[in-house]
């Protein structure tokens, strides 16, 4: 069956991308949580003409998303985090945390655009974050974690 998404979907596309996917994915899960709609003839059209126009509109926040991808390669943070006396962390270093120092730092970042190369961060020591401003602007800020 085939889609039109209406926001980002990690793993599967981005908003107003058509896609193919299976039936029972499409009907039971995208289109009733209102993440997609069924790409109908007129759909089609209607996305047509509304990609046409956000064609301008894309440039001018791609071009944002670049200057503060400028902005945001020279920022590093520091995360204290409690520890064991072997510098193991009592939990893990996740993603809020991250948006929450970013904040600190004047950006404002959503927390769901943040990932981890790695895949827990359950010790001390430097670690990389990657920001996802655009479907085609990303950026890695380095952060070290250390024991409070």
């Amino acid at each position: 069956m085939e889609i039109i998404l209406k926001e980002d979907i990690q793993n599967l596309g981005h908003k107003n991308d058509i896609i193919t996917v299976k039936d029972g994915y499409a009907r039971n899960y995208l289109i009733p949580r209102g993440m997609a709609i069924n790409a109908t003839p007129s759909a089609r059209k209607m996305h047509e003409e509304l990609v046409r126009q956000r064609a301008h509109k894309e440039e001018k926040i791609i071009n944002e998303a670049r200057e503060l991808a400028a902005r945001l390669e020279k920022v590093s943070l520091t995360l204290g985090a409690k520890t064991s006396s072997t510098g193991k962390i009592f939990g893990s270093i996740n993603n809020i945390q991250i948006a929450e120092a970013l904040a600190e730092k004047g950006f404002d970042i959503d927390r769901k655009n943040i990932s981890f190369k790695e895949e827990n961060i359950k010790e001390v020591g430097k670690y990389t974050a990657l920001i996802k401003l655009h479907r085609e602007v990303n950026v890695e800020i380095p952060f070290e974690v250390v024991s409070e």
